[in-house]
């Protein structure tokens, strides 16, 4: 579980994060919407620790995260770009993050194989396409099991058929507890992927509940109308 709690944060004179408070919970599958520049990947890196929250706290599993490494084991991560050394082969790669981790765990190969990567091991980063780069960034998120996977717009970039594949690998994933973020501008993946919508807009929360509720208030079948008539009525509540 993932405990974000009073958050703010500030860039200068610019407020990124105002007073977040958010929960995910074992097992569910998490929207996080906003405009460009909400304060979304604030918060993505902000759980990561690769952003440090002027105020607030964040724990994971009880743990905070503020001076402490441990907790990022049980954390992947699937960038929105990935950047890798560019010489380096896909298969090289692979056995040097495995290295890295030092883990004598089991490790979660089933996307390099469903992705065909393994087939891939001898080509270089910087020959790859985009599309190719997001199919190893997805792999190297799920690689060692671990509990919580935080994926900042997953499917960009990649073909009809590996989109599906990472559907329905999140999906699987999810039947098995594991706690999921997703950050995406496609709103059919949001809705088809996550149970539960954050939405975020000048660094406030201004709306954390169900999808199901917020299709239900709005009396909106699709997930981004929801979210549009959602704003809407926002605007109309706080017109200045």
């Amino acid at each position: 579980m993932i405990e974000v709690r009073n958050v703010n944060k500030r860039f200068g004179k610019l407020e990124v994060l105002r007073e977040v408070n958010a929960t995910f919970q074992k097992g569910g599958s998490y929207a996080i919407v906003g405009p460009n520049g909400s304060g979304k990947t604030t918060l993505i890196k902000s759980i990561l620790g690769m952003v440090l929250p002027d105020s607030g706290t964040i724990e994971v599993d009880g743990e905070s995260v503020r001076g402490h490494w441990s907790y990022r084991e049980r954390i992947g991560y699937m960038p929105q770009i990935g950047r890798y050394p560019d010489n380096i082969k896909i298969g090289q790669l692979l056995t040097m993050i495995r290295d890295l981790r030092g883990t004598a765990k089991a490790t979660d190969d089933e996307l390099v194989h469903e992705l065909r990567l393994d087939e891939l091991s001898d080509k270089r980063m910087h020959t790859l396409s985009g599309g190719t780069r997001q199919k190893v960034s997805a792999a190297i998120s799920f690689l060692f099991d671990p509990a919580v996977l935080i994926l900042d717009e997953p499917t960009a970039g990649l073909d009809p058929l590996s989109v599906e594949i990472l559907k329905a690998k999140i999906l699987k994933e999810k039947e098995r507890g594991k706690v999921f973020l997703i950050t995406s501008h496609i709103m059919s993946d949001l809705d088809e992927l996550s149970s539960h919508i954050l939405y975020i807009e000048e660094g406030i929360v201004r709306y954390d509940n169900m999808i199901a509720e917020l299709k239900r208030q709005t009396g909106e079948e699709k997930l981004g109308r929801a979210i549009a008539g959602m704003m809407r009525n926002n605007f109309k509540a706080n017109p200045s």
